[in-house]
C-alpha cells in the first residue's frame, strides 16, 4: 500500500503548529489510518520521528501490543552463540533487532535489542565486547552482560551511559540466576521485564528518540530476484537464511542445524537480513589467554557509513549502512541515498569483515 500526504492532513498539520504554544507536543510520525492484512501499519520513508509516541515499534515498524510498553529503553543483551551447547538461546527470538558479530577465535556473539517484548527467561548471558561501547549508545539503551575484560570493563565504566550497565552476575533472583543444570560459564539468564521494573525504580526508564529507520509493506526499487538464499560464513561458524515465501520471512540455519529459540522452541525468523560491511581492527586487550595462546578484543567500527545490503521478501538490494550521530540508530539507503526501507518485521544485522580484510577461504557472503 502506498503512503501519501493527504491536501486536508497538511492544513490540519498546520493547525496543529499554531496550537504548539497551547497543546501538548504531538508526534512527528504519521501511519497510515488502516493496516495490512497482516496487522503492519504502513509507514512514509520520509516520516520517521516519535514512531513510540504514535504506538508504533521505532524498531520494527509494526504497532506495538501494547503502547506503554514502549515507555521505556531498549536493551541490549549479550548472548551466547557458542559453544553448541548454548543453543537453542532463550528469548532469542523475541527481540526485535540482532546483530552478529565477530569475536575472537572466530566465533561470533549476540547483541540482541529488546524493545517491544519482555521475555522472563533470556540467556545465556555472556561478556560485552568492545561493540557494544557502539550499539549502547546507538539504541540510548541499557547494556546487559556476565561481564567484560579488563581493557573493555573499564571503556565501558567510563563511558557516558556507565548509569545504565547492568552486569548479570551482580543481581541475584528475580532479575538474574544460574540455571544449574546447564554447564557453567553457559548458565546465566535474565529476567528483562524484572530488570525493566528495576531500571523505572532507578530513572533508567526513560523512552529516547529512535530515529533512523524507515519501513514499508512496498519492495525497494531495483533490488534483484536472488535474495531467497544468504550463506554468512566466519571464520569458525556458519549462517544460512532461506526465505518461506509462504511467511513471508526468512528462516535461519546455524552450522547446520536449524536455530530454535529455547523458550518457545520456534524457528528463529526474520522480516530482514541485513549485511553489514565494517572494518574490523585488532587491539591490544586481552580476552582470552587458554593453552598458550591470547586471544585480542576487535574493534568494529559502526560510525559513519559503510557498504550494506539488505535482504526482504527473497529480494536483494545493495545500499549504505549510515550512522551519522553516535546517539542515533544505524539507518540504511539507496546506492544514490535514498532511505531505503526495510519491511515491517524483526530484523537481524549480519555484522561481517570489510571485504579486503575477510580470509577468501574462511569467510564469506554469498546469496542467490
Amino acid at each position: 500500500m502506498a503512503f501519501r500526504v493527504h491536501p486536508l492532513l497538511v492544513l490540519l498539520m498546520l493547525a496543529a503548529a499554531a496550537l504548539a504554544c497551547v497543546a501538548p507536543a504531538a508526534p512527528t510520525a504519521v501511519v497510515s489510518p488502516s493496516a495490512d492484512s497482516d496487522g503492519t501499519a504502513e509507514v512514509g520513508a520520509a516520516i520517521v520521528e516519535n514512531l513510540a509516541a504514535a504506538g508504533i515499534n521505532p524498531l520494527t515498524g509494526q504497532p506495538a501490543a501494547n503502547p506503554g510498553d514502549l515507555e521505556r529503553r531498549p536493551m541490549v543483551v549479550k548472548i551466547s552463540n557458542a559453544p553448541p551447547l548454548v543453543r537453542p538461546q532463550a528469548g532469542l527470538g523475541s527481540a526485535d533487532m540482532v546483530f552478529e558479530h565477530l569475536v575472537e577465535g572466530g566465533l561470533t556473539r549476540f547483541s540482541a535489542v529488546f524493545y517491544g517484548q519482555a521475555p522472563t527467561r533470556v540467556g545465556s548471558i555472556r561478556s560485552a565486547r568492545l561493540i557494544d561501547l557502539e550499539l549502547t549508545p546507538m539504541f540510548q539503551g541499557l547494556l546487559i552482560f556476565s561481564g567484560a575484560s579488563t581493557g573493555v570493563e573499564s571503556r565501558l565504566n567510563a563511558a557516558d551511559f556507565a548509569g545504565r550497565l547492568y552486569k548479570a552476575v551482580a543481581y541475584g533472583l528475580p532479575y538474574a540466576w544460574r540455571d544449574e543444570t546447564i554447564e557453567a560459564p553457559h548458565n546465566l539468564f535474565v529476567n528483562l521485564a524484572a530488570l525493566w521494573e528495576l531500571a523505572a525504580q532507578q530513572g533508567n526508564g526513560l523512552r529516547p528518540a529512535l530515529n533512523g529507520l524507515t519501513f514499508s509493506n512496498t519492495l525497494p526499487l531495483g533490488g534483484s530476484a536472488d535474495g531467497r538464499r544468504i550463506d554468512v560464513r566466519y571464520p569458525a561458524t556458519r549462517v544460512v537464511w532461506e526465505y518461506d515465501a509462504a511467511l513471508g520471512v526468512y528462516r535461519r540455519t546455524a552450522d547446520g542445524m536449524a536455530h530454535l529459540d529455547g523458550n518457545t522452541l520456534q524457528p528463529i525468523t526474520a522480516a530482514n537480513v541485513v549485511v553489514v560491511y565494517a572494518e574490523h581492527q585488532d587491539t591490544d586487550i586481552v580476552e582470552s589467554q587458554w593453552e598458550g595462546v591470547t586471544s585480542y578484543s576487535i574493534d568494529i567500527r559502526l560510525a559513519g557509513e559503510g557498504e550494506a545490503v539488505l535482504f526482504r521478501d527473497g529480494q536483494r538490494t545493495g545500499g549504505r549502512w549510515v550512522r551519522p550521530a553516535r546517539d542515533g540508530l544505524i539507518g540504511l539507503r539507496t546506492v544514490d541515498g535514498q532511505m531505503l526501507d526495510l519491511k515491517p518485521g524483526i530484523t537481524w544485522v549480519q555484522v561481517v569483515r570489510l571485504a579486503g580484510q575477510q580470509n577468501p577461504g574462511a569467510e564469506w557472503v554469498r546469496w542467490e
